[in-house]
């Protein structure tokens, strides 16, 4: 897509990933709408948009709410006119042993971290295809693609989002919709800190910045293609996991006796 004078909106912007892919794509010549659950962080990601892209916009809200979610991409689509393109990142983690998991837990999880971009996905479709064009772009993760130790509740709505992205592109493959599926590796950001009740990260993980990470996801928008891995080299990650699950899992369970003692 030709980002230059498109209309964004990028969910999770208030930190992370989103907070630095949103000033890119306005700095790029995009008129971003901007959504997330903390109104004073995401107004200083919207200062730093509207200094290129005055007509940016931005939303507070709870994606974990699935109608507000909807709602959201109702009053995006009113206020710009028309979506270009969505860029669903907005996403929890929740590090625990799969036996210490509530069913609250994995509600609130899969809430926001699958049912809320397809719920958006859903709603910006029919849109989308009644104008002739539009780019669905969703963020999953490399647990979105392999598993991560304390990490099921997460890694299930990843696998999910990964899942629902390939077949729609499928399904949407002779239509003016393109889907796009990012796969972003350790991230430096707050998804990583520890939250009461909750395992701290894989120890050793390499981090790369949330900048590097929103830099793939442009690049992605302006190439060829369906999924792309930021870093690349995660792929590598993914293509040991497949050669030999047994040996992943053995891995992954020592890295969790690293952590739990």
């Amino acid at each position: 897509m030709k980002i230059g004078g498109s209309n964004i909106l990028v969910t999770g912007a208030s930190s992370g990933i989103g907070e630095a892919l949103a000033p890119m794509l306005a700095a790029r010549g995009a008129t971003v709408g901007i959504a997330a659950r903390r109104p004073d962080r995401l107004e200083a990601t919207l200062e730093r948009c509207q200094r290129q892209a005055p007509g940016s916009r931005m939303w507070a809200v709870d994606l974990s709410d699935l109608d507000a979610a909807t709602q959201l991409v109702h009053d995006a689509w009113d206020a710009f006119g028309a979506l270009d393109c969505i860029v669903n990142n907005a996403a929890i983690g929740k590090r625990k042993l799969v036996t210490d998991h509530t069913l609250a837990d994995l509600e609130t999880v899969m809430r926001t971290n699958f049912l809320s971009p397809v719920r958006m996905n859903l709603t910006v479709l029919p849109k989308m295809l009644d104008r002739g064009f539009g780019t669905i772009v969703n963020v999953a993760s490399g647990g979105g693609r392999f598993g991560i130790v304390h990490e099921s509740a997460y890694c299930a709505s990843k696998f999910a989002l990964s899942g629902w992205s390939e077949v729609a592109a499928m399904d949407l493959a002779e239509t003016p919709i393109e889907v796009k599926l990012i796969q972003p590796g350790a991230i430096e950001t707050e998804i990583w800190i520890q939250q009461p009740g909750e395992l701290a990260g894989l120890p050793g993980a390499e981090f790369v910045s949330a900048e590097v990470c929103a830099a793939g996801i442009v690049d992605a928008l302006e190439t060829d293609g369906f999924e792309f891995y930021v870093p690349a080299d995660l792929k590598a990650h993914v293509d040991f996991k497949n050669s030999d699950l047994r040996a992943w899992i053995d891995l992954m369970a020592s890295l969790g006796r690293d952590k739990t003692g």
